[in-house]
This record gives structure tokens, C-alpha cells and sequence, in this order.
């Protein structure tokens, strides 16, 4: 395969996610392994419902991330333009993704500021582990800054490195980098995965190296080894098939984090979240937050902001069902009730 430039690969990327399967049938969440208890009699009226949350300072309409997509060429400056304004009018968080292609070029740094659409909306800047070690501290702040980003999300991704022909291969050194981000960024710096998962283990260490906030980003739903795959040749493609469905499921890292955590350190789970009703369900196990990507990047594709209004107006009103069927005025209570574990998740817990 011949070089690919950082932004030839972001449209690459954005061209399978947009049309291949990126999402292997075999990869599951394991949300199917939650059930939520029926209340019978809420004694709640949906008006009563407190659906809100806060993240960087910023309080949220709703508990839900518009987690890192793209960046860095024209087709990516219009997806982040359309879902920061569905951010702003709907009080959610959107993220930014990799800024690695603005670090070395800064012609693409337009693409990523989305301040002009979304003045008051909580922006997350996005950086890889190598980009941070590369560019410094200070190199860091500054990618922030310079797209007015309310907080840094550090994204380790090294099942997708490995598989990516032209991605990292040295991944020493991680949790000094974190200690030193965290030192200096404190309750602004995020660090999530990319898919694969963070276990109660990893997550621990995190949090002991002082990261306020985790997105555990399990298995499920984007598989970017999978993209990684579709993309490569050779010796990497086979390796990437075969690896297609590796990492936690988001429901398993999302429990054994929050079981690994002070309640002071906030989770977001993401990975595979597709509707309101696993949103609840993840809020139910202990996430502060949830995170979906591809459901609102396809809708945009297809159909635009419109389209993607429409998916989150499906999102939000599940959610919200889902909170008032279980006897729920917030996101608190929620996490209280009681809530079932089936099958393949409970055999996970046991594990990790």
C-alpha cells in the first residue's frame, strides 16, 4: 500500500465507517445481558425527569458524548460542523478526533474549530499517546487552546496501531505520560480507549496516576482494528481479521471499572451504545456519561444535521422512557435500582 497522508487516512476512515462493516456481528456489548426492573407505578410524570450532567465544568441536557470521529480535510470540517450544532441545541458534549493531522499541518486546523457553531457546547480536543509524547505538555495545551476546547481526551489505541500500516509500534512509557498530563491538565484530560476496552486493572492505574475522567470504550461497536484491516495488506490485514474482536465488552470494562475507581473518578461508557435504552442501562451500571459515535456519523452522512437531529430525538426519548418505566427522576436514582445480570456478561466479571 503507498503512503497515505494523516488526512488521506482520516477520509479514508470516514469512507469505511460510512459504508463498510466495520462493526463485526460476532463483537457484542453485552448490554443484552442487562435487563432494568419495571416500576409498575413511577409515581412520575416525564415532566418530573432530570436528565442533565456535567463534564468540564459545563452542565450537560443530557448524559451523552458525541465521542471523537474525525478531523483534518473538508468531508471531516462538515461532520464536525453539523454535530457540534447538534451538540449546542441539544445541551451534549461533542467530541473532536485525533488532532494528530493538525499538529502537522496546520492549513487543517479549521477543521476541527466548531466555536463558531457551537459557542456554549462542551468541545473535547483529541490526542493519540504518541502525538502527546511527540509535541510535549505544552504541546498538548496548545492543540487544546488553539480549537478552544473545554478539555483533552487521550486516546490509547494500540490494537488499532498495530493493525494500521503506517501506525505506532512502541507504546512505552504510557502511564508516565498520563501522571504528567494529568498533572497538568488535571480534571480537563480524558483518556479513553478506542474499542478494545479499559479493565478495572488499567482503569485503576489511571486513576491512581491522578485521570479524573475515563471513557472505558469497550467492545461492540466500531471495531478499529476491523477499519485497520479493511485498510491494509499483507501479513497486517490477516493479523487484523483474526484480532477483528478483541477487547472487553463495553458493559464488562464499564462494570469492573466502576468497581476499580474511587466514585470520584467519572466514567463515560461507549462502545456499541446504539439507543436510549443502553444508555440507561450503562448509567445503570455506573457510567456518569455515555458516548455514541457512528449511529450520528452515518445519520450525517445520509441525510445530515436533520438526520442526525432524528436519531437523537429516538436516543433521548428512550432514555427518558427508560428512567421514568424504572421509577427514576435522574441519573442518581437510577444507578440505585435494582438491575439484572445475564449470562456471557456475569462469566466476564467473573474473569475481570
Amino acid at each position: 500500500m503507498p503512503n497515505m497522508t494523516t488526512a488521506d487516512r482520516k477520509d479514508s476512515h470516514l469512507d469505511l465507517c460510512a459504508t463498510a462493516e466495520v462493526e463485526p456481528a460476532e463483537n457484542r456489548s453485552l448490554f443484552e445481558c442487562v435487563r432494568l426492573v419495571h416500576c409498575a407505578l413511577p409515581e412520575l410524570a416525564l415532566t418530573d425527569l432530570d436528565t442533565s450532567a456535567e463534564l468540564f465544568g459545563k452542565r450537560l441536557a443530557l448524559p451523552l458524548v458525541l465521542t471523537g470521529m474525525t478531523g483534518g480535510t473538508e468531508r471531516a470540517a462538515a461532520v464536525n460542523r453539523d454535530l457540534a450544532t447538534l451538540a449546542e441545541r441539544h445541551g451534549l458534549a461533542f467530541g473532536l478526533g485525533s488532532q494528530r493531522a493538525m499538529a502537522e499541518e496546520v492549513a487543517t486546523a479549521d477543521s476541527y474549530r466548531v466555536r463558531s457553531v457551537a459557542p456554549t457546547a462542551v468541545v473535547v480536543g483529541y490526542v493519540g499517546l504518541t502525538l502527546a509524547a511527540s509535541v510535549g505538555i505544552d504541546g498538548v495545551r496548545r492543540l487544546k487552546d488553539s480549537i478552544q476546547a473545554d478539555g483533552m481526551a487521550l486516546h490509547l489505541n494500540a490494537a488499532q496501531e498495530l493493525t494500521q500500516p503506517e501506525g505506532d509500534r512502541d507504546f512505552r512509557g504510557g502511564y508516565q505520560l498520563v501522571e504528567r498530563l494529568a498533572a497538568a491538565l488535571g480534571d480537563r484530560l480524558l483518556v479513553k480507549e478506542t474499542g478494545c476496552g479499559l479493565s478495572g486493572v488499567v482503569a485503576r492505574r489511571l486513576a491512581n496516576a491522578g485521570v479524573k475522567v475515563l471513557d472505558v470504550s469497550g467492545l461492540g461497536g466500531t471495531s478499529w482494528v476491523r477499519v485497520e484491516q479493511l485498510r491494509a495488506e499483507g501479513v497486517s490485514a490477516e493479523v487484523g481479521a483474526e484480532l477483528s474482536g478483541w477487547g472487553i465488552p463495553t458493559a464488562a470494562a464499564l462494570v469492573s471499572s466502576r468497581k476499580a475507581v474511587p466514585a470520584s473518578v467519572r466514567l463515560v461508557a461507549s462502545g456499541g451504545l446504539r439507543t436510549g435504552l443502553d444508555a440507561a442501562k450503562a448509567l445503570a451500571l455506573g457510567a456518569d456519561l455515555v458516548g455514541m459515535a457512528l449511529p450520528f456519523f452515518r445519520a450525517q452522512q445520509s441525510g445530515g444535521l436533520a438526520a442526525a437531529e432524528r436519531v437523537l430525538e429516538v436516543v433521548a426519548a428512550s432514555l427518558r422512557q427508560a428512567l421514568l418505566l424504572t421509577g427514576s427522576r435522574d441519573v442518581a436514582e437510577l444507578r440505585s435500582k435494582s438491575v439484572v445480570l445475564l449470562g456471557e456478561l456475569k462469566d466476564w466479571l467473573a474473569a475481570v
